[in-house]
C-alpha cells in the first residue's frame, strides 16, 4: 500500500477526553510514517472535510500534541452536522472525494457518538458506492455511554466521576443545613434516552440513608405520585433529600419533563430543565424549601476530576483506530471489551460500525432497583473501576490552574472552489 494522508475529526459533544483520542491517533500516525503521511483534522468536524478547512497538523509540536492528552475540549472544533444518505445527497459525498482526492486522504477517523458512528459509516461506503477507496474508522466517544457493544464509550467514566462526587459534596451540603434551611437538592445530569450518567451518582451513596436518595433514569417512566411519596419519606427518614434526575425523564406517554419545543441540528428535542420542574412540583405537592443545580457542560469538562481509566481507554481508542486502519480494515470501531471486574481488565477488540450505528445502549433492567429511584450491586460493580484513579494534570505554579494546551492551527493550503456546507 502507497502512502497517504489521514482525515481525523471529532463530531458532536466534545469530552474532557476526548482530545486523548486525538493524541492517540497523531502519535500513532506519527509511528506509522511508512503509511500515513500527514494527519489532517477537520476544524469544526465533518464541515471541515466538506469545505476543506483542513488542519495541518505536522506543523503540532510533539509537545503539543502530547498535551492534548490532558487537555478537555475539542482542540480542533466539533460539530452537530449529519451527512445525508448517499443516494439523496450525492452532492456532499462527491465534495467529499474531491477533498478526499485534492488532498491524498485515504485514511478517515471520525471520533464521536451515535450520530457519528452513522456519519463514519456512510463515509466507509464511499468506496464501494462511488468507487473511492478510503479506510474509514470510527472512533467512540460519548458521555452518554450509549454506544453498543463497546463496554464503556470514552468521556464517561469521568463524567461519572464528577457527577459522583459532585452528589457526594453537594449532599454533605445539605445534610449540613436541612434543620432549618433546605430540604430538598436536585442534580440534573445530561442522558436523552440512556440513565448511565444519573446511575452513576448512586456511587456516592456509601451507607443507607446516604445521598443519593432517588435517581430518576430515562428507563423507567416518571411516577408524580410515587416520587413524592419517595421524596417525603426520604426528607422524614433523613431530614433531607437529593436527587439525581437525567434530562431525558418522561412520563409513561413518551413526554419528556423538560421538553424545551426546539429540535437540535441531529433533529432531537432540545431538552434543559428538569430539575427546576421537578422543583416546582415539590413546592406544589409537599412545601419543602428546594435548591437545584444543572450539571451541564460542567459535567463533561471537568478535566481537573477525570478517572484515569477514562484517559487510557480514550487514548487506546484512538492508538487502535490508526492501527486498524494501516492493516487495511474499514467500517470498524475499536470498541473496549471488559474481561474482569476484580481486577479490572479490559482489551480493544473490532466492533463493525454496522452494528453501532444508529443503536443505543440503554441500562439494564437489572442495573436498577426494583422501586425505580436507585442502583443495584451489579450497576454499582459496572461502575466502578470506570471512576477510579486520578488522571495525572500538570498546574502552572504561578497561577494554580491547569497547563492546558491551545492550538495554533495551519490550515493546508486550498486547492478546490468554496463549497456551502
Amino acid at each position: 500500500m502507497s502512502k497517504q494522508n489521514a482525515f481525523y475529526a471529532q463530531s458532536g459533544g466534545v469530552t474532557s477526553v476526548i482530545n486523548a483520542s486525538a493524541c492517540g491517533v497523531i502519535e500513532t500516525a506519527r509511528k506509522h510514517s511508512d503509511k500515513i503521511g500527514t494527519v489532517y483534522a477537520g476544524q469544526n468536524g465533518i464541515i471541515g472535510a466538506l469545505v476543506e478547512e483542513l488542519i495541518d497538523t505536522n506543523a503540532i509540536s510533539e509537545q503539543d500534541v502530547a498535551a492534548l492528552r490532558h487537555t478537555p475540549g475539542g482542540a480542533f472544533g466539533s460539530c452537530r452536522y449529519k451527512l445525508k444518505d448517499i443516494e439523496t445527497h450525492r452532492e456532499q459525498y462527491e465534495r467529499l472525494i474531491e477533498v478526499f482526492k485534492a488532498h491524498d486522504i485515504g485514511y478517515f477517523f471520525y471520533n464521536g457518538g451515535n450520530d457519528s458512528a452513522d456519519t463514519c459509516l456512510k463515509v466507509s461506503q464511499i468506496s464501494e458506492k462511488l468507487g473511492y477507496p478510503i479506510k474509514a474508522i470510527h472512533v467512540p466517544k460519548t458521555v452518554d455511554n450509549d454506544l453498543p457493544i463497546t463496554d464503556t464509550c470514552p468521556g464517561f467514566g469521568s463524567v461519572a466521576k464528577y457527577i459522583a462526587l459532585s452528589t457526594m459534596e453537594a449532599g454533605l451540603d445539605i445534610q449540613s443545613m436541612c434543620e432549618t434551611s433546605t430540604k430538598v437538592f436536585i442534580l440534573e445530569v445530561m442522558g436523552r434516552h440512556a440513565g448511565w450518567i444519573a446511575a452513576a451518582g448512586g456511587l456516592a451513596q456509601q451507607a443507607e440513608g446516604q445521598p443519593p436518595h432517588i435517581i430518576i433514569f430515562p428507563e423507567i417512566a416518571f411516577d408524580r405520585e410515587a416520587f413524592m411519596k419517595k421524596v417525603d419519606q426520604s426528607v422524614k427518614d433523613n431530614g433531607y433529600c437529593v436527587i439525581v434526575v437525567s434530562e431525558g425523564a418522561h412520563y409513561e406517554d413518551g413526554t419528556f419533563l423538560a421538553d424545551a419545543g426546539t429540535k437540535d441540528a441531529f433533529g432531537h428535542t432540545q431538552l434543559g430543565g428538569v430539575a427546576p420542574t421537578l422543583a416546582n412540583m415539590v413546592r406544589e405537592d409537599l412545601g419543602y424549601k428546594y435548591h437545584w443545580a444543572v450539571a451541564d457542560y460542567l459535567q463533561r469538562a471537568a478535566r481537573h476530576i477525570s478517572s484515569k481509566t477514562d484517559v487510557e481507554q480514550a487514548y487506546a481508542v484512538g492508538q487502535a483506530a490508526v492501527e486498524m486502519a494501516v492493516e487495511g480494515k474499514n467500517a470498524v470501531m475499536p470498541a473496549i471489551i471488559r474481561k474482569s471486574n476484580a481486577p479490572f481488565e479490559w482489551v480493544i477488540e473490532e466492533a463493525p460500525l454496522d452494528k453501532v450505528a444508529n443503536v443505543e445502549k440503554f441500562m439494564p433492567r437489572d442495573f436498577i432497583t426494583e422501586d425505580g429511584f436507585g442502583i443495584t450491586e451489579a450497576c454499582r460493580e459496572y461502575l466502578e473501576p470506570l471512576i477510579r484513579g486520578e488522571a495525572e494534570l500538570p498546574y502552572d505554579e504561578k497561577t494554580g490552574l491547569p497547563r492546558y494546551v491551545r492550538l495554533s492551527h495551519t490550515l493546508a493550503e486550498k486547492k478546490l472552489p468554496e463549497f456551502k456546507a
